[in-house]
């Protein structure tokens, strides 16, 4: 028996679990993250050292259970945040705290660092971390960085580095998913517990490690996470002129990940009322499940965190009338997520000439039955999820199955590891959520006149 170790670091925890060839689980351990920090309006970093130290503890523990041989890991698959951005000394050590994909300075050139200074993605600093290496995956290098969508590399010239702020010399060396980062050094397992010399394998950025967990190949994924999106796969980068749609590395070397416009602070919105109302999940799903579809009225806008595109945009509740209570302003969420992401899909599915029959449904929203019925209901077709509901851990697993020769091939080790676990049909509700859906449709019709002047407001009175 070989075990594979997985290591998904998301953007409010980091979650490690040991799985075997076929992708039992036979030991895990999370550990949160800390709130982030806003030093400046657009500002969100991760506190001091906090995704190393979540890494290193979650490690620690998930060995401490495991019962297995050591000698029979066979390595570990590294997934981490995508968008994030750190900067180092030549040392590998932090100068600054490591940028969250919320910052806005994200999007902007690098600021000069000292010419001595590190670049890289959080993925290239946890790679050095652990294995001493100036090595990261080609797949978590989107957005403002002078990588070559083509090739998967760094140019040898190119105006992006001007164009980024970055010097070759800053960056880390990329390799294709699956391929080797380096070893396990003696300090970091010490810090982590993972066997020293253990072989550790690149994945891709979180989404496309999620997809290749969940089984995805022409169907159509929702990845339910602190940001929702829907993705489907391709075999070319592409750019839709009228952004329906983005293309992004995928987690299999020379594929790519399609996604729709999505959900910033998604499932956090479900977090964050289950928090409000102080109610446990369980009492808040069997509440919603008997209330009726639409809410009496009530409808969600989920833009607590704005969409780059229409920056003046906040969150909303509509149709109060006296009548809803906690369980029906649940259910709203949920609808509103599914609705907004059922209309991101059609986009999405429009752009790319393709209809999708099937929908898979992935992250943690994806254990709630209450959500697999309102996706099922809402998108009017089969909704499917996956044994493990960590997708991004088991699509590192995989990863690390096929760098380390556990599984020949990527379609082998999917097809031995990826397994479904349920299977949701649309219900009597489906008719009603299409009439829901039009009037959904049109809310930000009302609301962006409404908040743009609130946002200028705002602004004047700073």
């Amino acid at each position: 028996m070989s075990y594979l170790i997985a290591i998904d670091n998301g953007s409010q925890s980091t979650k490690v679990s040991i799985v075997d060839e076929v992708g039992r689980v036979h030991a895990s351990a999370q550990r949160p993250l800390r709130p982030y920090e806003h030093p400046k309006p657009g500002q969100v970093v991760h506190p001091d050292d906090d995704v190393w130290d979540s890494i290193a503890e979650a490690c620690t523990e998930a060995m401490q259970r495991f019962t297995g041989a050591p000698g029979e890991i066979a390595g570990v698959g590294l997934c981490t945040i995508r968008f994030c951005r750190a900067v180092m000394d030549p040392g590998g050590r932090l100068t600054e705290p490591l940028l969250s994909w919320m910052d806005e300075r994200l999007a902007q050139p690098q600021q000069p660092a000292g010419t001595r200074r590190l670049v890289s993605a959080s993925s290239g600093y946890v790679t050095l971390r652990l294995t001493g290496e100036r090595r990261d995956t080609a797949g978590n290098y989107e957005g403002m960085w002078p990588i070559d969508h083509e090739t998967w590399r760094w140019p040898d010239s190119s105006p992006s580095y001007a164009d980024t702020g970055m010097r070759r010399e800053q960056l880390f060396d990329l390799v294709d998913p699956g391929a080797l980062l380096g070893n396990v050094t003696g300090e970091a397992s010490r810090a982590t517990g993972l066997p020293a010399g253990l072989p550790v394998f690149a994945t891709s950025n979180d989404k496309a490690v999620e997809a290749l967990g969940s089984g995805l190949g022409d169907e159509l994924l929702v990845s339910l996470g602190t940001y929702i999106a829907a993705m489907t796969t391709g075999d070319r980068h592409t750019v839709d002129p009228e952004g329906r749609f983005w293309s992004n590395f995928g987690s299999v070397p020379g594929k790519y990940l399609y996604e729709s416009n999505g959900i910033r602070r998604g499932m956090w919105t479900v977090s964050w009322y289950r928090q409000l109302v102080g109610s446990d999940l369980g009492e808040l799903e069997a509440g919603a499940a008997s209330v009726e579809p639409g809410c009496g009225g009530l409808m969600t806008v989920l833009d607590w965190l704005a969409p780059g595109d229409h920056p003046y945009r906040r969150g909303a509740l509509l149709g109060f009338d006296g009548t809803q209570g906690r369980y029906h302003v649940y259910r709203s969420i949920l609808e509103g997520i599914a609705l907004t992401m059922s209309r991101h899909s059609a986009l999405m599915g429009d752009a790319l000439g393709r209809e999708f029959p099937e929908l898979i449904v992935s992250g943690g929203g994806s254990r709630s039955d209450l959500m697999m019925q309102i996706f099922a209901d809402v998108f009017d077709r089969p909704v499917r999820r996956t044994r493990m509901s960590d997708a991004a851990g088991l699509g590192a697993a995989i990863c690390a199955a096929v760098g380390s020769g556990v599984h020949p091939d990527w379609d082998s080790a999917v097809k031995a590891m990826v397994t479904t676990a349920d299977v949701f049909t649309p219900s009597a509700a489906a008719p009603v959520y299409a009439k829901l859906a039009q009037d959904h449709a049109r809310i930000t019709d009302h609301t962006d006149p409404l908040f743009a002047s609130l946002n200028q407001q705002d602004i004047t009175a700073r």
